[in-house]
């Protein structure tokens, strides 16, 4: 490789954080490790992708480890929204281990294959055996029952998990949680929210530079349940057309009570899962996330 020590010194780390973003679209390589490269080498403000390119191409080997080291554990990897965030991590070169009860989907796709499928609950997992290498943990654990048992799947166990790979070392956690709803007081105190929201304030407490929270509303797309195609996209796909072509009418509305249940845009399951990859490759998103910053997060990223 050739040497750097010619190059004058990046400005500053906001030059870093929007020159990585531009140089890994250019060439293809995670903007992490891009961002990294430039602060490590420092280099100058007009290096190029063709330069990247050469320093990259004089070691072939250093390439491929760097590309390859993002190692994402996807808790409910089976599920609905699990799965499709563990299909687009493979096709970003992601190692993917999926935890789940069931284990690996009794479903055959090219994509599954290359996933580590464990079976496992998050109340005994053997967290070292599952969180070993990990990168990055998501978790899209979550249910409906009494409210006990909604207290205990939607913040128990998430709570459980963050904790886990806390004390692990994980440096990013990412939550698949909910749409913060204008409905009465008497349905957010219910099991499944109050549950979520303290599964939330986990995250970002544990992780204050790292977590990120995604809120959908209604997600939508293919769902196999019980070895049957479920497809949610049939109602979702319009609705979320219809708002966006009507959403200049249909804002005045928002600012009703329950409003919510009508007016807040679906997601598609495909948008979750690429805005989640965003969260895992870009280390300067944390936080939270409303519908439209999970949609704008998918567009950086999708394929």
């Amino acid at each position: 490789m050739s040497s750097l020590s010619a190059f004058a010194p990046v400005s500053s780390p906001s030059f870093l954080s929007h020159r990585s973003l531009s140089l890994s679209r250019a060439i293809g390589f995670p903007r992490s490790r891009i961002r990294n490269r430039l602060s490590r080498n420092n280099l100058r403000c007009s290096y190029s992708a063709a330069n990247l390119q050469e320093e990259y191409a004089g070691d072939a080997i250093e390439v491929a480890a760097e590309v390859k080291t993002e190692r994402v554990v996807v808790l409910g990897g089976n599920g609905f929204v699990g799965s499709a965030i563990c299909r687009a991590a493979v096709s970003k070169g992601i190692e993917a281990v999926s935890l789940s009860r069931s284990g690996r989907p009794s479903y055959s796709d090219s994509w599954v294959d290359q996933v580590t499928w464990m079976t496992g609950d998050v109340f005994y997992a053997r967290w070292d055996e599952v969180l070993v290498g990990a990168t990055a943990v998501v978790s899209t654990i979550g249910g409906f029952g009494t409210d006990e048992q909604m207290k205990r799947i939607n913040g128990e166990a998430n709570i459980t998990a963050v904790n886990a790979a806390k004390e692990y070392g994980v440096p990013k956690f990412i939550l698949i949680s909910v749409h913060d709803y204008n409905l009465p007081s008497f349905f957010l105190s219910s099991g499944y929210f109050t549950g979520k929201r303290e599964a939330e304030s986990e995250v970002l407490s544990k992780y204050p530079n790292s977590g990120v929270v995604l809120r959908p509303g209604f997600i939508y797309g293919k769902r196999r349940v019980n070895g049957y195609e479920v497809p949610l996209d049939l109602v979702g796909e319009p609705l979320d057309k219809f708002l966006q072509a009507t959403e200049n009418l249909v804002r005045p509305l928002k600012s009703l009570p329950a409003s919510d249940l009508l007016l807040a845009p679906p997601v598609s399951v495909d948008d979750v899962a690429w805005a989640t990859i965003d969260a895992i490759l870009d280390d300067d998103v944390f936080g939270v996330f409303t519908i439209e910053q999970i949609k704008e997060a998918a567009a950086k990223v999708r394929v």
